[in-house]
């Protein structure tokens, strides 16, 4: 049985750390927290659990991840945030895991749900680089939303990490630590130039953003998952600005990448929805409920793109062009895949008074 490294870097996580080092306990074999300036009691919590060192902030996250996997001693190293959690299901798969691994494996993908709805179903989920030899030499780069390039022997399993946040993160930080790089004149690579964007995005300067996003898609070496997202994130800037005809366009470019995506279908579907273009709109939610699964392909995924609003999106549809008995179905197909949702049950009631 291989052993694992838990690394982190934290700063003031008091609130949510035991949380998140408890529900790693039983997996891992040595604990290593890198503080970067706490002023409330998350070292001591942290010296409960394994070994706390200081890393003096320098604006750089990568900096900081590679001064804490610099302390692992065991095979693997295990990264997490303050505020990610492993569920009991998880933490079991955790433990099989660490059964079937050998040093023939280099990097582990994992998926890692950042969003849930009211009933904790993820909504929104990736795949992450979440275990990796640590004889391998791995190396953290970005000094904003820090990546490892997964390379050598690369395998693929379900022991999902959930990142749940308690408090409000300091909103203005990334784009912050951007804007000082390129004002040292620094050349963002593809990815730096993607999450710049969107920054700029989240932080509602959209014309910017519109520049940003154009800059990263008329690049050739970015990341095609990237590079599909941002032509979403485009036409949601376009959509601010009360452009919708080139937003559409941004979403049609999308599947020249690869394979649509149901989150692009589902935002096309909404947009012609909108505009009374019902017919197409119908098209692209049946499309959606046909495209692959993107999730293994380490896509940034929204699983009720793939069921459940494609299916909510058809039922709206098929009532507005009068074909009220279709969009019951559809209503119902919808709750197959959210049993609960307060649309279907709303539906429901209805289509109930309809038959009146």
């Amino acid at each position: 049985m291989v052993t694992i490294s838990l690394c982190m870097i934290v700063k003031d996580e008091e609130a949510v750390l035991g949380r998140c080092l408890d529900s790693a306990a039983d997996i891992v074999d040595e604990v290593v927290v890198v503080d970067t300036g706490s002023s409330d009691r998350t070292k001591e919590i942290a010296g409960q659990y394994g070994r706390v060192l200081d890393f003096t902030w320098c604006e750089d996250f990568a900096a900081a991840r590679n001064a804490s996997f610099a302390q692992a001693t065991k095979d693997f190293i295990l990264w997490l945030d303050a505020d990610d959690v492993i569920e009991p299901e998880a933490q079991s798969r955790f433990l099989q895991l660490k059964q079937e691994l050998d040093e023939t494996t280099d990097v582990v993908m994992l998926p890692y749900h950042t969003d849930f709805n009211e009933d904790g179903r993820p909504t929104y989920t990736y795949y992450r680089e979440r275990l990796l030899r640590r004889a391998a030499g791995f190396r953290w780069v970005g000094a904003v939303h820090e990546c490892i390039a997964p390379r050598g022997n690369i395998r693929y399993d379900d022991a999902a990490v959930s990142h749940h946040k308690e408090k409000a993160p300091d909103s203005d930080r990334n784009l912050r630590i951007y804007e000082k790089l390129l004002a040292r004149g620094e050349i963002l690579d593809a990815r730096g130039q993607f999450y710049y964007a969107r920054e700029l995005m989240m932080h509602q300067q959209f014309m910017q953003a519109v520049s940003a996003f154009e800059n990263f898609l008329q690049r050739p070496d970015g990341w095609v998952e990237n590079r599909i997202e941002a032509c979403r994130n485009l036409a949601d800037c376009l959509l601010a600005q009360g452009d919708r005809e080139r937003a559409r366009q941004a979403l049609v470019r999308s599947f020249a990448l690869d394979s649509p995506r149901g989150e692009n279908c589902c935002a096309l579907a909404a947009l012609e929805m909108e505009d009374g273009r019902l017919e197409q709109a119908r098209f692209w939610y049946e499309t959606a409920l046909r495209v692959p699964y993107a999730e293994q392909n380490g896509a940034f995924v929204k699983p009720l793109c793939y069921g459940y609003i494609p299916c909510l999106g058809l039922c709206v549809c098929c009532d507005r062009l009068g074909r009220h008995a279709e969009a019951a179905e559809w209503n119902e197909r919808a709750a197959v895949y959210w049993p609960d949702s307060p649309a279907v049950a709303y539906n429901r009631r209805y289509f109930a008074g309809a038959q009146r």
